[in-house]
């Protein structure tokens, strides 16, 4: 099967999945169900590339199945398990307030239809690798792709676990956190989403795919510029503590915190008050 076809394949697979999810969305006025297929969507993508095309089961094949499903498998479980019983998120009930009685419909475009267009980019790793070189023995870039992986499905699964743990305990209500993963990177799951898909782009670069690079760039720009990174903190920033955590710690890549500035007031505090002089006589 040409790499188009099972492209066009998927699109149409991606396209009913959205669709009927939306109907879902109707049903349960409901539309952040959206983010919670995301993650299983690119799981069926494979499965269903791989049904399509039947490549004999390598290594490589093996290791793309293996990571795919867990980070796809996790991250819906981990959404689904955490909106429970929260209804709405936010961003899409102000979408649905400042819309009104349309967002019925203009929930299909702006929500659903947008993130099964995004989805059938990024998943081209996913859709290539199958028809590429997979009889090739293991090679430095698949190793390099599985180490990636494991520190990104560290960083985005530990600090999930870490910020529900800090968000369980009522003594941090209203508070930020700020230790863990997160003291060295101020959006470890972000950071570990984007790290895992240039680890599946590695992999199809192995097998001769090195074009797909368009997945991983697109999905980090979504990450640090549209959906992730750049949202929450137009939203946090007015806070003082956050600002404060905000000049101390990397946004996105992690690295060892900065040591916290003085103001004005606590540099002056510190210097010694002066000594009276004594006259001549």
């Amino acid at each position: 099967m040409e790499l188009i076809t099972l492209w066009l394949i998927n699109g149409s697979i991606i396209l009913i999945l959205m669709s009927l999810t939306w109907v879902i969305s109707l049903a349960r006025k409901d539309s952040s169900i959206a983010d919670i297929v995301w993650g299983l969507g690119f799981v069926i993508v494979f499965w269903a590339t791989y049904a399509l095309t039947s490549p004999s089961w390598t290594p490589r094949l093996a290791l793309l199945a293996g990571t795919i499903t867990l980070w796809g498998g996790r991250l819906s479980l981990h959404l689904l398990l955490r909106n429970a019983g929260r209804g709405e998120d936010p961003r899409y009930a102000a979408w649905r307030e400042q819309a009104g009685p349309a967002w019925w419909w203009r929930s299909l475009f702006k929500v659903f239809l947008l993130q099964g267009s995004l989805m059938w980019i990024i998943a081209l790793p996913l859709i290539a690798t199958p028809l590429a070189n997979l009889s090739s023995p293991l090679r430095c870039l698949d190793y390099a792709a599985l180490g990636l992986w494991a520190i990104g499905f560290i960083f985005e699964a530990g600090g999930d676990w870490q910020l529900a743990r800090f968000k369980k305990d009522p003594a941090n209500r209203g508070r930020i956190l700020t230790a863990g993963l997160w003291s060295i990177t101020r959006h470890p799951n972000y950071f570990g989403d984007a790290a895992q898909w240039w680890a599946f782009w590695l992999i199809a670069a192995s097998a001769g795919a090195t074009w797909t690079i368009i997945s991983p760039l697109l999905m980090t720009f979504l990450l640090v510029r549209v959906s992730g990174v750049a949202m929450l903190e137009r939203t946090l920033a007015s806070r003082p503590e956050y600002r404060k955590y905000m000049a101390r710690t990397s946004a996105f890549l992690p690295w060892f915190p900065k040591r916290a500035q003085p103001t004005p007031v606590e540099r002056l505090a510190t210097y010694p008050a002066p000594t009276p002089q004594s006259k001549e006589t």
